[in-house]
């Protein structure tokens, strides 16, 4: 599977896979060994929460690894045709002004106007033109954008 990110994104992850399969082991290593020498293991919440974490680590390091693995690097695009992955674009509804730019699933941060090109929204302006109008399905019903500038 794909992982779209930015540059910037890339090597985020990156350093965050290099300190978890560094550092990180190493630490949970340290709390494994100084909860079995507690001794029995069967009643030791410290060697149950060193696994848990240990767990979490091994798991968000595969998960990194596949992201940095198969990463496609968003390039940020401007004077283009289309809504593409990398664009920042304005829109239109019901007379209010929304800007988004279109990223990968793991930089997506709404709240700050950068949308998943995976989202119902992000779908939905892929592809489109300037002055577009998009009909995206939301909890509610539907709503109507107009998209008004490309970037």
């Amino acid at each position: 599977m794909q992982h779209h990110v930015t540059a910037e994104k890339l090597e985020e992850l990156k350093a965050e896979l290099e300190n978890l399969k560094t550092q990180r082991r190493m630490d949970v290593a340290e709390r494994l060994k100084r909860a079995k020498e507690l001794g029995d293991l069967s009643e030791n919440s410290e060697y149950f929460e060193a696994r848990e974490e240990q767990q979490w680590v091994e798991t968000r390091i595969s998960e990194l690894e596949d992201i940095t693995k198969n990463a496609v690097l968003i390039n940020p695009v401007s004077g283009k045709e289309l809504v593409q992955i990398g664009a920042t674009i304005e829109v239109s509804k019901d007379g209010k002004v929304s800007r988004y730019t279109i990223v990968g699933a793991n930089e997506a941060r709404p709240e700050n106007g950068m949308i998943s090109n995976e989202s119902p929204l992000g779908k939905a302006f892929l592809g489109k033109r300037l002055n577009d109008s998009v009909n995206v399905r939301i909890p509610v019903g539907e709503a109507m954008y107009t998209i008004t500038k490309i970037e």
